[in-house]
């Protein structure tokens, strides 16, 4: 069976995705500085947010963590054993599950948020008319 073949891709769409990952890495270059110059390392940042923003019924745990940050659960314990020992985050036992270790915010954790979190909306703010048009043009491509 033929699978129909795709459309070919407009000089503007490539020029769109370029712009995309442009702004992407823009912003994560913004983040990276704004972490560093709080004291942070940018993953740290990255940890705090995943953390806090856990959609789940019940803490965050590290191989979730994990998959937040795209990385290995391993490489996730290593992080969550350094910003322990930074005062950002606690473990604590998961009550009915003994193989789960949920990682919680503590009032550092939470405090670094709070300075941190308003300058990345603010810095996506700035963007989000931007964003929205390379994501409009984006969306015209025939699927």
């Amino acid at each position: 069976m033929d699978s129909p073949q795709a459309p070919p891709v407009t000089l503007e769409q490539y020029r769109a995705l370029a712009a995309f990952r442009h702004q992407l890495r823009r912003f994560l270059a913004f983040s990276s500085r704004e972490a560093e110059a709080a004291g942070y390392a940018p993953q740290q940042y990255q940890a705090l947010l995943a953390i806090k923003g856990h959609a789940g019924d019940r803490p965050i745990s590290i191989g979730e963590l994990a998959d937040q940050l795209l990385v290995r659960q391993h490489s996730a314990a290593e992080l969550v054993n350094r910003m322990q020992a930074a005062g950002l985050v606690r473990r604590a036992a998961t009550p009915g599950d003994a193989r789960r270790v949920a990682v919680l915010l503590t009032d550092q954790g939470e405090e670094a948020l709070r300075r941190l979190a308003p300058t990345h909306l603010r810095e996506l703010t700035q963007n989000e008319g931007f964003v929205a048009r390379l994501l409009a043009l984006l969306n015209t491509m025939p699927s």
